[in-house]
């Protein structure tokens, strides 16, 4: 069944304008709670963050683990740039704020493109000794590279910049739900536009097949260091937006587990697919919240049941992502994307299936 283009507007702008509308709603206090907002901007900035992993790891074919440290990058610029000059020395009361810095402070938008610039500078200078390896050798460098961005960070001998082990507090936080979320949906639409054109096509051909890619006369080196770099420059933007969502920023937030659950978030959705990976970002992130009764200890008149306890949520969360992969081997939309198209036939096949079994029975009986 294929719809008419005229029909997929009007579906897709009624889809639009209610998200619009429940947004207003949350950001306004008539739906939800505070509480509500910060998983709808968490969902948002991971699910920028994710596509921009998936942008090499999926569509590149790529092994990288090194988002956590773009992020870091993003999330320190952030903070050391737009926190108020007369509330620095309460952030920076064991050593001053360098000399230099002590009285910049830019708006937020610009310390967000600076974070980004920083860190695609930085991918693309590690790129060039990096991308030449493959599989987990690529994955090993990335990831230790991370871990050295990281440790520079929560170095004291860089406190004046970065304040070290005590991390930056005081970083203004979002006034609007809506600006994480128009962010996220602007940098998520920039690499779908990336992927669609003719180096979104090289990627593909790259993970694929390199030598047959090469043999085409596409440009390894060129395209993978393209797509490490813009994917930093996002994981970048995408960590400060973190920084502004929890109004902290410390060095211990960018451990290996955020890059796993990074991973996490784009294998549940499917490599190579921009709208599962969104999908799954909002499922993992409101899914670990709205689990944590499990945390809670929970009475059946005065027996209290013993299982409910803190790390159960965590144990339900794992048994139920482990219950999607063994159904959805490649994720949830695998490398598909979203589509109305796709939508209906879903629903009509569904349809013909129930009908189907319906009929079964009635037959056996005659």
């Amino acid at each position: 069944m294929v719809l008419k283009k005229s029909t997929k507007a009007i579906l897709t702008t009624v889809l639009v304008v209610a998200a619009l509308v429940l947004l207003y709603m949350l950001d306004n206090g008539v739906i939800g709670s505070s509480y509500t907002v910060r998983i709808v901007r968490l969902s948002f900035i991971y699910a920028l963050i994710g596509v921009s992993m998936n942008l090499v790891n999926g569509f590149t074919g790529l092994f990288s683990l090194g988002q956590a440290g773009f992020m870091a990058i993003g999330a320190y610029t952030v903070g050391v740039l737009t926190i108020p000059v007369d509330l620095r020395p309460n952030v920076y009361y064991l050593k001053p704020m360098a000399e230099g810095l002590a009285n910049v402070e830019v708006p937020f938008g610009v310390a967000l493109l600076l974070g980004g610039i920083f860190a695609a500078v930085f991918a693309a200078l590690i790129g060039a000794p990096v991308l030449r390896l493959k599989s987990d050798y690529l994955a090993i460098a990335t990831l230790g590279f991370s871990e050295i961005i990281r440790a520079i960070i929560a170095n004291d001998q860089l406190a004046p910049i970065t304040n070290g082990s005590l991390g930056i507090k005081s970083v203004p936080g979002f006034t609007s739900i809506f600006v994480p979320v128009a962010i996220s949906v602007a940098g998520i639409a920039i690499m779908a536009l990336l992927i669609k054109s003719s180096y979104g096509r090289a990627f593909k051909a790259i993970r694929e097949d390199e030598i047959a890619a090469e043999a085409m006369g596409i440009n390894l080196f060129k395209h993978k260091e393209l797509s490490f770099t813009v994917s930093a420059f996002f994981a970048a933007i995408g960590g400060g937006l973190l920084a502004a969502h929890l109004t902290a920023v410390d060095s211990n937030q960018f451990k290996i587990m955020v890059t796993f659950e990074i991973l996490l978030i784009i294998v549940l959705g499917g490599m190579g697919s921009i709208t599962g990976t969104c999908i799954a970002a909002f499922a993992i992130t409101a899914g670990k919240e709205w689990l944590r009764f499990f945390d809670a200890p929970f009475f059946i008149g005065a027996w209290q049941v013993p299982l409910f306890r803190p790390g159960l949520r965590m144990v339900i969360f794992s048994l139920l992502l482990m219950a999607i992969v063994l159904f959805y081997r490649r994720g949830l939309m695998g490398t598909k994307e979203f589509s109305w198209d796709g939508i209906f036939n879903f629903f009509h096949r569904l349809q013909d299936e129930i009908r189907r079994r319906l009929k079964k029975p009635a037959r056996e009986v005659q």
